[in-house]
């Protein structure tokens, strides 16, 4: 297995680096996106995707979570580049085609919104529209509230911004247990049970494409222990700071939660409630999709965000 070793700067820890053989991504159904990679640390390589024009006035940042990638987007891309907007679809460390450090303890909430902050940095990225689901949503808003300079909106889909002062659902609970109790993490498994809609084949073996074997994994098993769920957790202030930003966000915030997420489900009236950019949205739910409502409803998704960039309302 191709193995990097590098000093993460400001420790002295040696990262073992897994990077996923290409050919285990050859001939990925709808998926014909050419790659991009930027070392985001010493060693350290992040898969994106960049499709349309780099000139668009309009940029879209779709950011994934646990335990998808960039693949997740690949219904939503087309109907953005045909409006004339560049797609930036960043892999996570630990996912998709980016690097996969394999110890769980190389990976942290900071870590993760450290790497994308360099990609977006490095890329200039601005006028940012962020869709963030799931850590997508987690790790795109500390990235909206720490630069909101280079944010122009915010759609926000079956994700929260949690601090821990509030007990999460019984259902993620079990879901933390899961992850670390497991002997081989199921990503078809949990990819399809988190869908209303039956997943192809094809899109079983892209979602399980990244990992080659359990030594991959670190990166995915660890994700549910990294939301905070204390009020003494490492991410709890931080994202106390965030919600002190986004209290005050004026830019357009739009909620499309799906009907049928049993974690998220009634997420979006915290957001809809605090944040003065929600106000007088047409916040949409959608029907008939799960936890990964991109999988469901994504093209009916992609007209909501047009639609949303376009007028700044649905």
């Amino acid at each position: 297995m191709p193995r990097i070793g590098y000093h993460y700067t400001n420790t002295i820890k040696l990262m073992n680096i897994l990077r996923t053989p290409e050919a285990r991504f050859a001939n990925l159904k709808d998926y014909p996106f050419a790659p991009h990679y930027l070392e985001v640390a010493k060693g350290l390589r992040m898969h994106y995707l960049d499709e349309g024009p780099k000139a668009a006035t309009e940029t879209l940042l779709l950011m994934h979570g646990e335990p998808s990638w960039s693949y997740l987007y690949r219904k939503m891309i087309p109907v953005f580049v045909a409006q004339g907007y560049r797609v930036i679809a960043p892999d996570l460390i630990g996912f998709g085609k980016s690097d996969k450090p394999d110890s769980a303890s190389d990976y942290t909430y900071a870590r993760h919104i450290q790497w994308v902050q360099q990609l977006i940095q490095d890329l200039d990225l601005k006028n940012m529209t962020l869709f963030g689901q799931d850590w997508g949503g987690l790790i795109g808003l500390r990235l909206v509230t720490a630069e909101p300079e280079r944010f122009s909106r915010i759609v926000v889909a079956n994700t929260a911004l949690p601090t821990g002062d509030f007990p999460m659902p019984e259902a993620f609970t079990k879901w933390q247990q899961f992850s670390q109790s497991v002997p081989e993490f199921p990503f078809e498994k949990i990819m399809q049970g988190a869908t209303v809609s039956e997943l192809s084949p094809e899109a079983l073996q892209a979602y399980r494409a990244p990992f080659p074997d359990e030594s991959y994994t670190a990166g995915a098993r660890i994700f549910p222990l990294l939301v905070p769920t204390k009020p003494d957790d490492p991410a709890a202030q931080p994202n106390r700071e965030a919600w002190k930003v986004l209290k005050n966000w004026t830019k357009p915030l739009l909620t499309l939660f799906s009907d049928s997420d049993p974690i998220m489900r009634g997420g979006e009236i915290l957001f809809q409630k605090l944040v003065p950019g929600a106000q007088g949205q047409a916040h949409t739910t959608i029907k008939a999709a799960g936890h990964f409502l991109q999988e469901d409803k994504g093209e009916e998704i992609a007209k909501y965000v047009v639609e949303f960039v376009k007028t700044g309302e649905i």
